[in-house]
Parts: C-alpha cells; structure tokens; sequence
C-alpha cells in the first residue's frame, strides 16, 4: 500500500506505477487485468483504479473490455518502429539546435558523460553504462531550447527503455554506440550543426536496426 503525499493524485499515482509496469513490461502484452485485482494489489480503492486504467485505454497501452476487466497491448513493434523514426528527425534537430548554441557547460556535461561511460565500461557495469547513455541524450533535450521538444523527445524516451536496454545489451553494440556519442559531441563542439544533426540521426537509426534484429530473431 502507498500513501498520497499531496503532489499528486491518486488516480495519477496509480496511473504512473501502471504505466511503468506495462512499459517496463513486467505486465506483458496479453496480460489480463482487473479493478478488484489492482486494488488489492495497491492498497487503493477500485474508483482511482478505474480511472487510470480509463486512461491507459485512450492512450493504447490497454484495451478495455466490458465487463471483463482490461488486457495489456503495450508498445508493438509498429510503434516502436514509428517512435524509432520519429527520435530520428527530432534528436536530430535536438542535436543541430546543441550545437547552434554550445556552450561550455554543455561540453562539459557531454564530455563528462563519454569519461564516465569509458570508466563504466573497462569496468564491465552494463546497469551503469545504460543509464549513461540515457544521460548522454537526456543532457541534449535539455539543452536543445525548446520546453515542447524536449517534452517530447522525453516521453518518446519513456515509452522505450525497456527496448533501449535490450538493444545495449547486443554484445558490441555499447561500444559501438559509445563511438558515435564521441562523434556527436565532437561535431558539437566545433559548431557542426549539419554534422551533429546527421550523425545523432544516423545514431537513432542504427539503433532501431539493431533493435529490429533482435526482435525478429526472437520470433
């Protein structure tokens, strides 16, 4: 059971723990789910249950069935190759618009962040060098001067993490990913905004490349 601490309602409490269960995929696509089962399980009464599940059904992360309770849809490869080509062009602009106002804070954070990485990884921590490399594109949406895109390149981020992680996990591919972060940063610093903006496209691309050959080789 949780308590409310007034920062937010119930309903978006239960949403939130809901969404990151279905998007971290510990309730996997074809789960079944009811009000009285999320209840008990969260302690809450059905009436904040109901209206997050409400919700996740306009958003597509589940599918309402009357009286029957609720079944899990998540993230289908469809929308993660449409997510996937959507961050192509937007963390591309993200990336160009870095680079157009650079400053010395930015540097230091990527540059700080590829230093880390390269201690992480002749250490062998995998959890660590997987949230580096959230780091590295979180630094750029917060710096890429616009409150809507970095809004939504953070939601966008959201919805994949748990396929981020498993395209990371391809042995070779975070070295590999490290070396395009390091080609990144460098056309940043020199003010490439023609380069940053293609080399991060092609980044997001090679990324959902990988991504897709895991999936298809699961099947």
């Amino acid at each position: 059971m949780f308590q409310p601490d007034g920062a937010s309602t119930l309903e978006e409490k239960v949403y939130n723990i809901l969404e990151d269960q279905i998007l971290s995929q510990k309730l996997r696509a074809g789960d079944s789910v009811t009000e009285m089962k999320l209840s008990k399980e969260l302690g809450v009464s059905r009436t904040p249950v109901r209206e997050a599940l409400q919700r996740l059904d306009r958003e597509g992360l589940i599918k309402l069935r009357p009286n029957k309770g609720a079944v899990v849809v998540g993230i289908s490869e469809r929308d993660l190759i449409d997510i996937y080509k959507i961050r192509t062009r937007l963390e591309g602009l993200a990336a160009r618009i870095a680079a157009e106002n650079a400053d010395e804070t930015l540097i230091r954070q990527l540059s700080d962040n590829i230093e880390l990485t390269e201690f992480y990884m002749s250490k062998g921590n995998i959890e660590k060098l997987k949230d580096l490399d959230s780091d590295f594109h979180d630094i750029i949406y917060g710096y890429c001067q616009s409150r809507i895109l970095g809004k939504t390149l953070s939601e966008l981020h959201r919805y994949i993490v748990c396929y981020r992680k498993l395209s990371l996990s391809v042995k070779g591919r975070l070295e590999r990913s490290l070396a395009e972060h390091r080609e990144i940063v460098e056309a940043i610093k020199k003010g490439d905004a023609d380069g940053a903006d293609s080399l991060m496209s092609a980044h997001v691309e090679l990324a959902l490349s990988n991504l897709l050959t895991i999936i298809q080789n699961k099947d």
